[in-house]
């Protein structure tokens, strides 16, 4: 990762987290007002739910800072794969805070709680509505900046986002029933959106787990430089091509064929144009090495 996009990288993902921060402390202090004001349980625990949306964030700005470190000594490859810890750490939280919502939903239907509950005031259902509109913009916010940084732990992050918005629409419908009577609905949402949270949990660990043992880059991606590298000039044959992720970063190793009878310098020459072609057209590649073979009628 060069300088500028590692300094893009950063102000983009601090950016983003600091408006997720700022968003989640107003969410949470007006969803718990309006719980306390309105008697809404769910609201309180939706407000609860906003506030370790905090944490989350935390984690990710800390997963960030330590992936844009430079190479060092102990670490020559660089320290992207941190970026893919900080999200499967992410994934983990949303995983037992989905859990924790279905898990209090069937024990509150289980022992018809919902039976027993004071009916929650309009402002409640009011706060919800704003929630769910906020949320739902965050996590588009985030999602799209997330990318085009491509960074695992803040798209993780946005869909911490999209679960605290299924939570307050959970708490919409859990409010609005109560209102009309119907005080089961409240639970009966929260289990339904517990299971769309657990599915984004796996879903995002079984990306950062696949960046953590160099799965390759997509097919597309491949093709795509493979079709660029067999057009550069004097490279008559493209024997291997192979790509393996690094956090959010990937690593490219070409073998390519020249003129047997070239000079060493030419083929150096072609050689470091296959490279600096493939880093400077594919941004999300870090580093491109590239092999040169004597060109023969089996290639």
């Amino acid at each position: 990762m060069t300088g500028n996009n590692t300094d893009n990288f950063t102000k983009t993902a601090n950016r983003v987290s600091i408006v997720s921060i700022a968003v989640n402390l107003v969410l949470s202090a007006g969803k718990f007002l309006a719980g306390i004001f309105a008697h809404s349980s769910a609201m309180i625990s939706d407000a609860i739910h906003s506030a370790s949306d905090v944490f989350s964030t935390v984690v990710v700005i800390i997963g960030i800072h330590l992936s844009s470190k430079k190479a060092d000594k102990e670490h020559p490859y660089g320290h992207e794969r941190l970026e893919s810890v900080s999200a499967i750490i992410l994934a983990v939280v949303l995983a037992i805070t989905g859990l924790s919502i279905g898990y209090s939903g069937i024990e509150t239907i289980k022992s018809h709680e919902y039976e027993n509950l004071q009916i929650p005031g309009i402002s409640a259902l009011v706060m919800a509505v704003i929630s769910i509109v906020v949320k739902e913009a965050m996590f588009w916010y985030t999602k799209i900046n997330a990318k085009k940084i491509s960074s695992d732990s803040l798209m993780a992050d946005a869909w911490h986002h999209r679960s605290d918005a299924l939570s307050s629409v959970g708490s919409f419908i859990g409010i609005f029933g109560a209102r009309l009577g119907y005080g089961v609905l409240d639970p009966l949402a929260s289990v339904v959106i517990c299971v769309f949270i657990f599915k984004a949990a796996i879903e995002i660990f079984a990306e950062a787990v696949n960046k953590m043992v160099d799965r390759s880059c997509s097919e597309d991606v491949v093709n795509e430089i493979s079709k660029e590298v067999e057009q550069v000039e004097n490279v008559l044959a493209l024997d291997d091509i192979k790509t393996r992720t690094f956090g959010s970063k990937a690593y490219v190793d070409i073998e390519i064929a020249v003129d047997p009878e070239m000079k060493v310098l030419q083929a150096h020459e072609i050689a470091q144009n296959v490279h600096d072609l493939v880093e400077k057209n594919f941004p999300q590649v870090k580093h491109c090495m590239v092999h040169v073979n004597p060109f023969t009628k089996n290639n």
